[in-house]
């Protein structure tokens, strides 16, 4: 299948050969005829699918077809809410290349940034939004947001908007908006609040599934570590003596503990970074461009400041902590071995996080083998 065959208008067609876009991605395929269609859409897709194609080559096809006239004041038509800056920003940066050949205007609203800067830009007006919940929040109470011409919603990465608390959030800006709507809704996992969410929101919706979260990416080699918690740090710093760990996503549970972390690492001489949600937008912009190029060996994140980072090449993924929620164990080890390539994702698992493991083998089908250790003396087998 091609782009062609998805009805798309040659404005879209001749933006996506200038990016370089070859063939569509199963999400896209299966997702955007029943976007234009005008139906609600369930997507259940982990990152690294196309899915962000997936649901804004639709919405610029519509929204295009739908051009105001000129002279009339640009209101926003389409809101897009996500639970972190990057990935906002991220989105908003495909929209435009996607956009490029139409008259259509988007504008990420995040946090972490002048809020002074954004409302010059709402006062242009915009068609389409893409937004934190908690700064548009901030300047839907301000008035300078108005969704009263909304026509399509996006609510992108659900479960971990719902992960952060701002379930609540959420519910208030869709009061804000016309009750009849189009709402296109992604999660990469699907706990039992989503499976909620979506009945209460969704209106006879598609379901749109691929890579189902009980699988893995095949040519990922995992295994397991069983160590002490007092021994990470120190396993980790082991482990990173190998300098065939050329680029290494070390995930941690809690903010706190990605600082400290970074810290335990550049004590070592190991250059690293956190990235995480106390972290300004200007430090989290900068970590990402140096882990890119190189310049920082180690990022360390949480999962949620996670989202929406789109590393090319990664070739290590390390779980300092290991996810209570299977699928999110999938999803964080999903960010190495893309585009055909190989890659390598490493556990710890200390004594409380046992239960967290079993699961985790339970959903993929696959015992994880147990590494031998640089230090038996770390080891709780």
């Amino acid at each position: 299948m091609t782009f062609n065959d998805l009805k798309l208008t040659p404005a879209i067609l001749k933006a996506l050969g200038k990016e370089n876009y070859t063939a569509p991605t199963p999400i896209q395929e299966q997702a955007i005829p029943v976007v234009l269609a005008g139906r609600d859409l369930f997507g259940c897709a982990q990152t690294g699918t196309g899915k962000t194609a997936a649901f804004a080559l639709p919405i610029v096809q519509l929204l295009t077809e739908q051009q105001s006239k000129p002279g009339r004041v640009r209101r926003t038509r389409s809101l897009i809410l996500t639970p972190t800056r990057e990935l906002a920003l991220q989105i908003a940066d495909n929209i435009k290349a996607y956009g490029q050949f139409t008259d259509l205007r988007c504008l990420a609203i995040v946090g972490g940034v002048s809020q002074k800067v954004q409302e010059r830009a709402l006062e242009q007006g915009a068609d389409i939004i893409i937004a934190t919940p908690g700064r548009l929040i901030d300047l839907i109470n301000q008035k300078f947001v108005d969704l009263q011409a909304v026509q399509i919603l996006v609510l992108d990465e659900a479960d971990r908007m719902l992960d952060m608390g701002f379930i609540n959030d959420v519910k208030k800006i869709i009061a804000k908006m016309p009750s009849k709507k189009q709402t296109l809704f992604f999660s990469a996992t699907m706990p039992p609040e989503i499976s909620k969410l979506v009945k209460t929101l969704l209106v006879n919706p598609v379901k749109v599934e691929v890579t189902p979260a009980s699988t893995t990416v095949e040519r990922i080699e995992q295994s397991v570590y069983f160590v002490e918690k007092a021994s990470k740090q120190g396993l980790l710093n082991e482990l990173l003596k190998d300098k065939s760990i050329t680029s290494a996503l070390v995930f941690t549970r809690t903010k706190h503990g990605a600082d400290r972390v970074v810290r335990g690492l550049t004590k070592v001489n190991i250059t690293a970074q956190a990235i995480h949600g106390n972290k300004s937008q200007n430090s989290r912009q900068n970590a990402l461009l140096n882990f890119r190029s190189g310049a920082t060996r180690v990022l360390v994140a949480t999962d949620i400041a996670a989202r929406g980072i789109d590393i090319d090449e990664l070739s290590h993924v390390i779980n300092f902590n290991l996810p209570n929620i299977p699928e999110t164990y999938v999803h964080r080890i999903g960010r190495t071995g893309r585009a055909g390539l190989s890659g390598i994702a490493i556990s710890f698992c200390e004594t409380e996080e046992r239960p967290y493991l079993r699961d985790i083998e339970k959903k993929i089908k696959k015992t994880i083998p147990v590494a031998v250790d640089h230090s038996d003396s770390m080891l709780t087998i």
